[in-house]
């Protein structure tokens, strides 16, 4: 009898598992299969039935250059993922090894900052960029996500090094080795999966990020995300060439992510149960 209860449990929380899977996939697929449409179709009504033509796609790469914008979301994305572990690695490690009684309130507080609106700081932050000479270029773009993601990328790598006995670091320090040695040929090698699910999912908000990008660039250093935005006009939204061009942008980061999922699950679920 339990172990009746404990299948028919199981099958109920698959179901709606796979249901609210598909509830946040569906405007993806949409989008997808709008993207097969004529602009008519698309703005007939709903249908979930494509005509199969590439219109769209075509008109999209005769407007703007895809590939273009696709390397600037590469170049942008991982040098700010690079640049975030340059910074986060040896913080996190501090934290982690060395805490003191303000570390959690440190913790707490860079986690706060993800809580102010990005809208707040625009003038600001434009302002500076373009006293430094950084508005539209890759560079500029890049230390921008770096510092958006951060206490993200803090906090993750923080939850992987606690997990680590500090008694390894420990024999190293007996054996001679120094604090770059510590850090780079003892803590790093066994933090493997950890930095690398941070990375992937560092990459993967970078890639998404749109309020900066579109408002920090123009042209020169504008990645996917400005891509898609350029699709929008006075005249009005064309739904299909939209889709298309969504549909452009979110393939390479789908395909990471689908062949990377396993990496990414554990990385935002480790150290959540001790």
């Amino acid at each position: 009898m339990a172990r009746a209860v404990t299948t028919q449990r199981k099958a109920i929380t698959t179901v709606f598992a796979w249901a609210v899977a598909f509830l946040i996939f569906f405007p993806i697929l949409y989008a997808i299969i709008t993207s097969f449409k004529t602009e008519a179709e698309a703005i007939a009504g709903f249908s979930l039935i494509p005509s199969g033509t590439l219109e769209s796609y075509k008109a999209v790469e005769a407007q703007n250059s895809y590939f273009k914008f696709f390397v600037n979301s590469v170049i942008i994305s991982v040098g700010s993922t690079i640049l975030a572990l340059l910074v986060a690695v040896p913080a996190a490690w501090s934290m982690a090894f060395s805490p003191t009684r303000r570390t959690k309130d440190i913790l707490m507080w860079m986690l706060s900052t993800k809580m102010m609106p990005a809208v707040a700081v625009l003038v600001p932050m434009y302002l500076i960029f373009r006293d430094w000479n950084l508005l539209d270029t890759r560079l500029g773009l890049t230390v921008m996500l770096m510092l958006i993601n951060l206490p993200i990328v803090v906090w993750m790598l923080y939850t992987y090094f606690r997990e680590i006995p500090g008694e390894i670091l420990e024999a190293a320090r007996m054996d001679g080795a120094s604090l770059f040695n510590e850090i780079v040929y003892v803590l790093t090698p066994i933090a493997v999966p950890g930095i690398a699910s941070t990375m992937l999912l560092n990459i993967i908000l970078a890639w998404n990020e749109a309020f900066w990008t579109i408002r920090l660039t123009t042209t020169n250093a504008a990645p996917l995300t400005a891509f898609i935005a350029s699709f929008s006009s006075p005249q009005g939204l064309f739904w299909a060439k939209l889709s298309a061009a969504s549909t452009l942008a979110i393939a390479p980061i789908l395909i990471m992510g689908w062949f990377s999922q396993r990496q990414l699950v554990r990385g935002l679920t480790f150290g959540a149960v001790k």
